[in-house]
């Protein structure tokens, strides 16, 4: 999608798959399923790419991407919100086992300072961290399951990679899975603020605003990597 001389950049799955639409009558394995909600007026879409050939066409890890499209997302409507939250969170269970969900690192990426970049730090101040709650306080600890949450900050602010600091808390703490927060990029105006990706690929700090760092994935730190981000800005690329 270009506007002029410029290209709208994009971190959702879905608006790749949705710019290569009429390009080719399929995408060799890529696989999108789609489902609507009409209790909660919630649409789900389930992006599977399977083969490193999907991969490359859609310029997106291997993974699948599940997004959440709730329109009214905006409104001052708390009952509302609490029904995107089990939804949410249904999901999110759905791409971890019983035993990865046991002890869960929530890393909130991003600069509180700057409020297109400060979805990570403004989650991680509104959770129920219940990781050191033992004893008396075990009823808020569901299920024995832990919940820690850091914000690392940015290089600008730390000096040191994003990577670099969950990698030691990971090797001292040992959670089980991560989920990492961030802000993304749309092309559509109306996904800001409306939708929520959730991608079991990890993610590479910074890449809502354009500036790419090493990836928290996996691979590079040895547990399962959730990312969930929220698109709130729009980024153009020559």
């Amino acid at each position: 999608m270009k506007k002029g001389c410029f290209k709208v950049r994009t971190d959702l799955a879905l608006e790749a798959k949705e710019g290569y639409k009429g390009k080719s009558s399929a995408i060799d394995g890529l696989s999108v399923e789609e489902e609507f909600k009409k209790e909660t007026n919630i649409k789900i879409t389930k992006v599977v790419i399977a083969e490193e050939t999907a991969a490359k066409v859609l310029n997106k890890p291997v993974g699948t991407y599940l997004t959440l499209e709730a329109y009214d997302m905006g409104k001052e409507d708390e009952e509302y919100h609490r029904e995107i939250s089990e939804e949410l969170a249904e999901h999110i269970l759905s791409l971890l086992s019983e035993s990865e969900r046991k002890s869960v690192l929530i890393v909130g990426l991003g600069n509180r300072e700057v409020t297109p970049d400060a979805l990570g730090p403004e989650v991680v101040g509104n959770l129920c961290i219940t990781r050191h709650l033992k004893g008396d306080y075990k009823e808020y600890n569901y299920k024995g399951y832990g919940v820690s949450g850091i914000v690392p900050g940015v290089m600008a602010q730390t000096g040191m990679e994003t990577a670099e600091i969950v990698k030691g808390i990971v090797k001292e703490t040992n959670p089980t899975a991560i989920i990492a927060i961030d802000a993304l990029a749309a092309r559509s105006t109306k996904r800001l603020n409306t939708t929520i990706q959730i991608a079991n690929t990890g993610i590479h700090p910074g890449s809502g605003v354009g500036n790419h760092r090493s990836g928290l994935t996996r691979e590079s730190l040895g547990v399962p990597v959730i990312a969930i981000g929220v698109p709130i800005i729009m980024i153009l690329q020559v």
